[in-house]
């Protein structure tokens, strides 16, 4: 089975992971959201590829589930003493990781090209791709005006409240090659549980995206993010509370009813079910909770199995 998958963060990271396990490295294609990046320090950081790039390696730092394990902050100190901002913590061997990031990209690589360096690199052999090779920058706007998210969610602490998203450079912005072969080839598309607004937004905002995923031929599955009217990760739940929208998997189920066939819940929303259908979607209850990498390969094969079983219909 050739699997697309589409990714934000922590979350997206840990289902990531657990299909990894389950699939052929060719039979898995991993498209993660770029609209977090940013520039610190002169160098091109992208936050959602390396969580993704490191959980997959098995390097991620599992207590905050972004970052290397085992990191230190000796760099980010000096800058500290030199007077430059570091309210964005960047580890001495994630610094390695944009150092050498921002170098292939001022050799006029594409981002796609550089992240399958990267991962080449750290072993991961599953296909993990960005969302596309042209920027885009997701944009928050808050009563306190309109900001970087990382400014928004790093440095305000998610503080500011939502009153939109935007997402610049989109209209320009095309989905990477990678993204748009798995689009033509894949025969099942999973949503992992990542936020709607700025993570797996960002992704269909992007030229080919959302046309190459209403038209997709097989599964489209998605598993909600937000279990019992709470965010696992992230601040989902405050952005969906902020814009008015209900706060819960049918919330989910709303903002992706256009791109998805399928809404994985977990069994404590088992009583929202009817709610998600009437979204449009089908739902299926199972335990997504995912503490342990045995929960991570649980919820991947439970999911692959439900798509296994429309694929038969």
């Amino acid at each position: 089975m050739k699997v697309l998958a589409l990714a934000g963060g922590v979350g997206g990271a840990k289902l990531a992971l657990g299909l990894c396990r389950l699939l052929a490295p060719r039979n898995l294609t991993v498209v993660v959201n770029t609209g977090d990046d940013e520039v610190f320090h002169g160098l091109q950081v992208c936050p959602d590829l390396d969580t993704v790039t490191y959980t997959l390696a098995g390097l991620v730092n599992t207590e905050t589930g972004w970052g290397l394990a085992g990191d230190t902050f000796n760099a980010l100190g000096m800058l500290e003493q030199y007077g430059a901002d570091t309210w964005f913590r960047i580890g001495d061997k994630d610094l390695a990781t944009h150092i050498e990031r921002t170098r292939l990209l001022k050799q006029g690589r594409t981002l796609s090209q550089v992240t399958r360096q990267l991962c080449v690199r750290l072993g991961v052999k599953a296909s993990v791709v960005p969302m596309s090779d042209q920027p885009v920058r997701t944009r928050v706007k808050t009563d306190q005006g309109e900001m970087a998210f990382q400014e928004y969610f790093v440095q305000r602490q998610c503080q500011p409240r939502i009153r939109g998203v935007r997402f610049q450079g989109a209209k320009k912005a095309e989905a990477a090659p990678g993204f748009r072969q798995a689009l033509d080839k894949a025969e099942v598309a999973i949503f992992c549980p990542s936020n709607p607004m700025v993570s797996i937004a960002p992704i269909l905002s992007v030229k080919g995206a959302r046309p190459g995923l209403r038209s997709f031929r097989g599964p489209r599955i998605a598993v909600s993010p937000i279990v019992g009217g709470q965010a696992l990760k992230g601040p989902a739940a405050k952005m969906f509370q902020e814009l008015g929208e209900e706060v819960s998997c049918v919330g989910v189920a709303r903002r992706l009813a256009s791109v998805c066939d399928v809404m994985v819940i977990d069994s404590v929303d088992a009583h929202q079910a009817q709610g998600v259908r009437a979204a449009g979607l089908e739902p299926v209850v199972l335990n997504t909770i995912m503490n342990t990498d045995a929960d991570k390969e649980r919820l991947a094969f439970e999911v692959l199995e439900v798509a296994r079983e429309r694929l038969k219909r």
